[in-house]
């Protein structure tokens, strides 16, 4: 264990510093994941409100996942999965 006043200010040698390298991100290189389809609705309930959420199956060229997404976000990005199971029914 030790303490913060036992740290010493570094003395920094410029000559001894490495070179700022840039670096460039391609943005092609990517995994872009893509839902296949919706497995599961739920509820996630709070105290004054209830947020709808689904459960979507994730795939990109390398994994499957699934996660527990805001049911509004899906539809308004993928409206496609919600056209092949049907209306969902609110009681």
């Amino acid at each position: 264990m030790f303490h913060v006043s036992l740290l010493w200010k570094a003395k920094i040698n410029p000559s001894q510093m490495l070179q700022e390298v840039p670096i460039e991100i391609k943005w092609y290189l990517a995994l872009e994941a893509k839902p296949i389809k919706i497995l599961d609705w739920g509820e996630n309930v709070l105290r004054n409100k209830r947020v709808p959420l689904v459960r979507a199956l994730w795939r990109n060229s390398q994994i499957k996942e699934e996660i527990w997404e805001r049911e509004y976000e899906i539809k308004e990005k993928y409206p496609h999965l919600f056209s092949k199971i049907g209306m969902r029914f609110k009681f």
